[in-house]
Formats: C-alpha cells, sequence, structure tokens
C-alpha cells in the first residue's frame, strides 16, 4: 500500500473458493512529518528521545531530550495523543513548538515535510493464537527484522540516520528495564540476537564479515596475506570499533540523565 503512492492498485481476494480482482485508489491520509521520536518508555511522555537525521526539526532547531510543552499554544506535555493530534491539524502549516531545555522554555518554528499514508478502509482479522500460527509468524516476522537492520546500516552509511540514534549496552540495558513482563522480555532477547547477528557480518574486520573478506582475498590471491598485515587490520578495526562503542555509550548516558 506504501508504495502504490495513490495510485490505482490490483488486489487479488478470495472469497469462499473463488478468486476476485478488484481495481481501486487507496485512501489518502496526510500528516506533517517532522522527524522527531517521543521516548518509548511505558509513562506517556513528550520527550524526544530522537530526531532523524536531514529531517524538518533537525534543521530547524529541535533537540534530542527537549521536552515538548506545547504545540501552537496548545498544551500537550506529557500527552502524546495530543501531541500528535496537535502536529496534524493543519497540514503543511507552520508548526510552533514549545520547548522545555535546560530549564529554559523555547518556541521554535517548524515547516514540517507533507507526506501520505494509504488505506483500502479494511479491518483484517488477526490469526488465531496457537502454536503453529505462532512458529509460522515468528519465522517471518525474525526475517522482515533481519532486513530492517540491514537497511538501517544503509540509512547509516548514507547519513539518513545518525549515529547519536544507535544505542549500545547501556541503552540495551534501559530499554530491557522497561520491558512489562517476561514476554517482552524475551522479544528483546530476540531483537539483540539477530541485530548482533547480522551486524556481525559486515565485512569490517575485526567482525566474522571481516575474517570472511580477508578469506576472500587470500583465495583470489591463492596465498595468505602476511601475518603481519593482517594483524594490523585487525588492530586497526578493533580500535575503530572501541571508537564508536564509546561514542554510543556516551550518547546512552546523556539520554538516561
Amino acid at each position: 500500500m506504501a508504495k502504490s503512492n495513490g495510485e490505482e492498485i490490483e488486489v487479488i481476494i478470495q472469497r469462499g473458493n473463488e478468486e476476485k480482482v478488484f481495481h481501486f485508489k487507496p485512501m489518502e491520509e496526510k500528516y506533517n512529518y517532522t522527524g522527531i521520536a517521543i521516548s518509548g518508555k511505558q509513562e506517556d511522555t513528550t520527550k524526544i528521545a530522537a530526531i532523524a537525521s536531514k529531517s524538518p526539526s533537525s534543521k530547524q532547531g529541535l533537540e534530542v531530550n527537549d521536552i515538548i510543552v506545547a504545540i501552537n499554544d496548545i498544551t500537550v506535555k506529557d500527552d502524546s495523543i495530543k501531541m500528535v493530534e496537535e502536529i496534524n491539524k493543519n497540514i503543511g502549516e507552520p508548526i510552533k513548538f514549545t520547548i522545555e531545555r535546560e530549564n529554559q522554555t523555547i518556541d521554535i518554528e517548524i515547516v514540517p515535510e507533507v507526506k501520505a499514508n494509504y488505506y483500502m478502509g479494511v479491518y483484517l482479522q488477526k490469526a488465531e493464537n496457537n502454536f503453529g500460527n505462532n512458529v509460522y509468524y515468528a519465522f517471518f516476522k525474525s526475517g522482515e527484522f533481519a532486513f530492517s537492520v540491514i537497511d538501517n546500516i544503509k540509512l547509516l552509511f548514507t547519513g539518513n540516520v545518525s549515529i547519536d540514534q544507535m544505542i549500545g549496552p547501556v541503552g540495551i540495558g534501559e530499554v530491557i528495564t522497561q520491558t512489562n513482563g517476561f514476554a517482552d522480555f524475551i522479544y528483546i532477547l530476540a531483537v539483540v540476537s539477530i541485530s548482533l547477528g547480522f551486524t556481525n557480518l559486515l565485512p569490517f574486520p575485526p567482525l566474522d564479515g571481516g575474517k570472511v573478506i580477508i578469506l576472500l582475498i587470500e583465495a583470489i590471491r591463492r596465498k595468505p596475506l602476511k601475518e603481519k598485515t593482517e594483524i594490523t587490520i585487525q588492530m586497526i578495526g578493533f580500535m575503530l570499533l572501541i571508537g564508536l562503542a564509546v561514542l554510543v555509550t556516551y550518547n546512552d548516558i546523556l539520554r538516561i540523565f
């Protein structure tokens, strides 16, 4: 639906034992895109947890850890639903954000990008909660998440996602403390495991993916790299990873406090 861009689409449905084909334009719902993400904590909050790189908010003055107090002079503090409603009241019009930053109240005007969501206008029935369905959907959900990790890595290298949106061990620990019950805890462990698995396959030393690249180079050359050369490559990669880990941990601590 998202890829339709509002153009006519073909939908094939099964009704009884018969397949039917429909052609229609999806419903369009425009919204104001600012690029902010609020905290994922359980209590309602309007504190900015992340800002998308190159978004209207990043270009026009909003910062991570700002607390949104009002939108167009309408109080929205600690009411994320009302905040979203007020942001989308006037599509394409400038939005006045009143924020709290370091014990100061500041007004910042953001000119949003106008984007759209597309809908068929139907509600889909949920699958029955049984063991077979859980295994079936877990398989596809895991695959979908794995490919999203790859997409996010691409966004990181193209500059569409900034390093300050990454989290490390400290940030992961904070997320785990906010889990609601054993099922959420297991879900977070699965997310971390899949993320680590795919990240470890990146062609960067000293990750396993980097070792695979070295082995391919050796196979093409038909002789091994000099031990000293390989150690140097691994050490440079290791120092870069440690530097990144220190930076990400520093950002994690700033977000907490």
